[in-house]
């Protein structure tokens, strides 16, 4: 007789820490290693679940009384871009792209370290160096791409200028933008944008149906451009819906806003490792 054996890694949870998005609230995370053979495959079916990767680590939010954070992805087949896009594809029309293999350079980490020491000089990765930089392109098990965008040098014949830079898993089913950074003196580039909006051309070139964008957060300002996308899903109560009004979704603290670990864990779909005979 043939058994499928499940891959079953081990989770665990972090210990509270304050929230980077929701002013006052405590962040705690689940969390896996993601390693070995099947890697690539843990990496797609939890993130189909709502996790993300980070390094050789697949994560949720898991918060004791706050369940507002919520993995978002596009439908690629379904996205239109709305009037504020269109200008902005316009507007970057001279923007380069090459995806490249996941390795960092040092005109990466220098565009890096200028866009954190402009946007977020408070955050998590402020004291980060060049080593560490290294380790969060570099140190990824499954398949990966670095995807740069460069405009044209005016000081330069035929020279460009890095101008963005995203890491992008690559899934069975979409590409997963897991970080991405930009030159924080192009505001009006809406540069971020932007780059959300070509790798939604990427999929479609590839023939994949999603475009994950991490975590969109109801009430927190540094994530709610992510609602002005259309064809935009969410991961809410165990499925993917549409988003429907972002208004109608809520970030209050209530002590039953998220199950016991152990129930969590217990619902996450695993994938099939291999065939077994008895």
């Amino acid at each position: 007789m043939r058994h499928t054996v499940p891959i079953a890694p081990q989770f665990y949870v972090t210990a509270p820490q304050p929230c980077p998005y929701l002013d006052g609230r405590m962040e705690r995370k689940l969390f896996t290693a993601l390693q070995g053979e099947h890697a690539q495959q843990l990496n797609d079916t939890l993130s189909k679940q709502g996790f993300r990767r980070s390094q050789n680590v697949l994560y949720r939010p898991s918060c004791s009384e706050c369940s507002a954070c919520l993995s978002a992805r596009i439908r690629v087949a379904d996205f239109t871009p709305n009037r504020t896009q269109r200008r902005i594809l316009r507007r970057n029309a001279e923007l380069k792209r090459n995806a490249t293999s996941p390795w960092a350079t040092e005109d990466q980490f220098a565009l890096f370290r200028r866009y954190l020491d402009a946007r977020h000089a408070d955050g998590g990765m402020a004291d980060m160096d060049i080593f560490e930089f290294a380790a969060m392109i570099e140190e990824t098990p499954i398949r990966s791409r670095v995807v740069e965008y460069s405009r044209p040098d005016p000081e330069t014949a035929g020279g460009r200028l890095l101008t963005a830079v995203c890491l992008t898993d690559v899934f069975d089913d979409g590409l997963s933008m897991v970080y991405s950074f930009y030159d924080p003196d192009l505001q009006d580039r809406s540069l971020g944008t932007q780059v959300i909006l070509d790798h939604v051309e990427i999929a479609r070139e590839a023939g994949l149906p999603y475009v994950y964008l991490g975590y969109w957060v109801p009430g927190s300002t540094k994530m709610g451009y992510k609602a002005g996308f259309s064809a935009l899903e969410i991961y809410k109560g165990g499925r993917w819906q549409d988003i429907g009004s972002p208004s109608d979704h809520r970030a209050e603290l209530h002590p039953l806003s998220v199950d016991p670990i152990a129930e969590q864990v217990a619902r996450i779909s695993l994938p099939n490792a291999r065939v077994v005979r008895d």
